[in-house]
């Protein structure tokens, strides 16, 4: 078996599990109840879902222009996703769109008083 059909093989088991990663994430955002859970669904899987994309392309591209291209499209992902995630939390949390029964430690709960102060004119 020649090494160019080795590698499309695994690009293609890359980007299935990519995808079926990607959709995944896609069902828990419709599918779970609260604000904590969907964000969770939205920067776990997703990440994991376009790195496994983006190295089943990268597999079967193989030329240094394109890797380039992919590999920084991977860091720049990596670099937001988690910040967007925490923003996203910490925009949400004053408004009570989480279920804090589901939560096992609630660091922010001492300070809601303090923002909600905030937000009165």
């Amino acid at each position: 078996m020649r090494v160019d059909a080795v590698l499309d093989v695994v690009a293609a088991a890359c980007l299935l599990g990519g995808a079926l990663l990607s959709l995944a994430a896609g069902v828990a955002l419709v599918r779970f109840p609260d604000l904590l859970s969907r964000m969770h669904a939205a920067a776990k899987p997703q990440v994991l879902g376009l790195l496994l994309v983006l190295l089943g392309c990268a597999l079967r591209l193989r030329t240094g222009v394109d890797v380039t291209t992919l590999v920084l499209v991977g860091a720049f992902q990596l670099a937001t996703a988690p910040v967007a995630a925490h923003m996203i939390g910490r925009a949400g949390y004053p408004h009570d769109r989480i279920r804090t029964d589901l939560l096992v430690t609630d660091e922010l709960a001492a300070h809601l008083d303090r923002l909600h102060a905030d937000r009165r004119p």
